[in-house]
């Protein structure tokens, strides 16, 4: 009996799936491992001690592909806008990330528990490099396009990475920051021409054999390390497993991707990010599914509006900054040809973007919320009531909660701090430990629970509400304000394109609300405090009156992150004077 995925197991441990059964029935997987995993979580069944993502899933799909059990779009499918494209079928993806396997390890000298660096943007090698370190053992640690000379040293010295992969764009900052790193001791540079103190990826992997047996890795070894920022003090290093991003969507019971082998997902997030890591490789790879990508130097409204236009995209995963973005457009002139499914996540989608994009497009947007830490943690999942405004559910094996400061349980309708149980049994999908950093690790829990750093509510249903993070809340003549209530109602307004709303120093209240605004491009208006006023009288008839916007200020833009999540921070620190 031939398995789908051979997974070398523990003695407890049996899954039996043919090929063809698979095929004929793409849900059988997910329900049955879903099964395995309760009995996991009473104990009755130990979850595998070794797994490989690349060796248990990718080349089982490769070898579903031989057989013809598989549909034959590709797996792999990049386009440039300029006319270039990459396909890649699992057998191709296969054969190309065991080249870059032997270079990292034969010519390089990496090897397994290794840490390397890679610095890219949205381009093939991205993903070639991904799977490589799978097979060979190496610590992927992914980093933004828009790291600084500064944000790199600090990256290789933390993190002691042997070897970087980077582009033209990146490595003059590498180069001058390189002497002292002294743990690093290969630099590689994807480009069509070469660079003193570099060897060229592309040459380099194209000219090594394809016969490379994946190292075996225990469900527990490291896989990836993302850098992710606190509100204070230097960016952590959250550490995943093989378990924690490979083994996790095999057991997740199809909680935010119900997805096919004939289906095809589009996630815009940058490649330093998990999004990009969850949503662009290991959960659509698990479904034996398509990942589109464009290469987005810039994301503009017209340039996805195209794509969508022009390729099967089913399913297309962004920041609620690309909806906003995308609904001041007019979408007369594009028809979708395969989109069906919308996700957003990295914080919630005002109610009234929901509603602009399903009248644009007859389409819901789905919410997803989750942390580098753990992966997604509740969604809104296909079939699912929606609840403007809500991220949903947990996902099928977290156990999702709303504490007090003493860890203790609330009702429903009581604000609180959102937190996931992660004792007496850390959930498989969480991160191992914070690198070099046992203090941060062991604060990052309270009492059984893992603490976000979000605040929020829960409904009678279950659906859980999103408040602010804990550093956002605005208390304001007692008053404890959410900024996303009112920054929902504001964008309700037709002269409001974006808006963010953080505290701000006032003698008498001690902090009162302030609302920063981006007017729609289609508004004119040539008294901005008669706007204001309107603005202020608008949120007091929409939510509470007492968490109107005392003070408004008209800005071009707000301050991102690259992934889109707007900086309260920022503003907060102006207003505050600590800027």
């Amino acid at each position: 009996m031939k398995m789908l995925f051979k997974l070398r197991t523990l003695k407890s441990l049996s899954l039996k799936f043919h090929h063809r059964a698979f095929h004929e029935h793409p849900r059988l997987l997910a329900s049955d491992l879903h099964s395995q995993y309760e009995s996991f979580r009473r104990g009755e069944q130990e979850i595998p001690k070794y797994f490989n993502f690349a060796s248990d899933v990718l080349d089982k799909w490769s070898e579903i592909e031989k057989a013809g059990k598989r549909p034959s779009n590709p797996a792999y499918w990049w386009v440039d806008g300029e006319g270039e494209e990459v396909k890649w079928s699992f057998e191709e993806l296969g054969f190309l990330s065991r080249k870059v396997a032997n270079a990292l390890t034969k010519v390089c000298g990496i090897q397994k528990g290794d840490r390397m660096i890679v610095i890219l943007p949205r381009i093939p090698e991205w993903w070639l490099v991904n799977v490589a370190c799978m097979r060979t053992g190496i610590v992927l640690i992914p980093g933004i396009s828009q790291l600084t000379a500064k944000d790199i040293l600090y990256r290789l010295q933390a993190s002691k990475a042997t070897c970087i992969i980077t582009s033209d764009t990146l490595a003059p900052a590498v180069d001058s920051v390189a002497s002292e790193c002294q743990f690093l001791k290969n630099k590689l540079i994807v480009s069509k021409g070469s660079r003193e103190g570099w060897l060229n990826f592309t040459d380099l992997y194209k000219s090594q054999s394809d016969d490379h047996s994946c190292v075996k890795t225990s469900i527990q070894d490291p896989m990836c390390i993302f850098f992710t920022s606190g509100t204070t003090g230097a960016p952590k290093m959250a550490e995943h497993s093989q378990g924690s991003l490979g083994f996790r969507p095999l057991l997740s019971e199809r909680y935010w991707l119900d997805f096919t082998p004939s289906d095809m997902i589009w996630n815009t997030a940058d490649t330093g990010w998990i999004l990009t890591s969850v949503t662009s490789l290991f959960d659509p790879w698990v479904f034996g599914s398509c990942v589109f990508i464009h290469r987005l130097p810039q994301i503009q409204s017209s340039t996805i509006l195209n794509t969508l236009s022009r390729y099967p995209v089913d399913a297309l995963v962004g920041a609620p900054t690309l909806f906003r973005m995308l609904v001041q457009n007019d979408f007369s002139s594009y028809k979708f040809m395969n989109l069906k499914h919308c996700v957003s996540g990295g914080e919630p989608v005002n109610p009234e973007v929901m509603e602009q994009w399903k009248s644009k497009t007859g389409l819901d947007i789905h919410e997803i919320y989750g942390q580098t830490e753990t992966g997604v943690i509740c969604c809104v999942s296909k079939g699912m009531k929606i609840k403007p405004g809500s991220m949903g559910k947990p996902a099928s094996f977290f156990d999702v909660q709303i504490i007090d400061k003493n860890a203790n349980i609330l009702p429903p309708g009581q604000e609180g701090e959102i937190a996931v149980r992660s004792k007496p049994i850390r959930p498989l999908g969480f991160f191992s430990k914070y690198v070099d950093n046992p203090k941060k690790t062991a604060a990052s829990e309270r009492g059984d629970f893992y603490l976000t750093g979000d605040r929020g509510t829960v409904d009678e249903d279950g659906y859980f509400w999103f408040v602010g993070r804990d550093d956002d809340i605005i208390i304001s003549a007692g008053y404890r304000i959410g900024p996303f209530e009112v920054e929902s109602a504001l964008i309700e307004h037709p002269a409001v394109a974006e808006t963010a709303v953080v505290s701000s120093p006032d003698p008498l209240r001690g902090q009162v609300v302030k609302a920063f605004v981006v007017l729609s491009s289609s508004f004119t208006c040539d008294d901005l405090e008669s706007l204001a006023r309107e603005l202020q009288e608008h949120v007091k008839k929409t939510t509470a009156p007492y968490k109107y916007p005392r003070k408004v200020e008209f800005v071009q833009q707000l301050p991102k992150t690259v992934t889109g999540k707007i900086k309260r921070n920022e503003l907060r620190d102006k207003e505050w004077g600590r800027a």
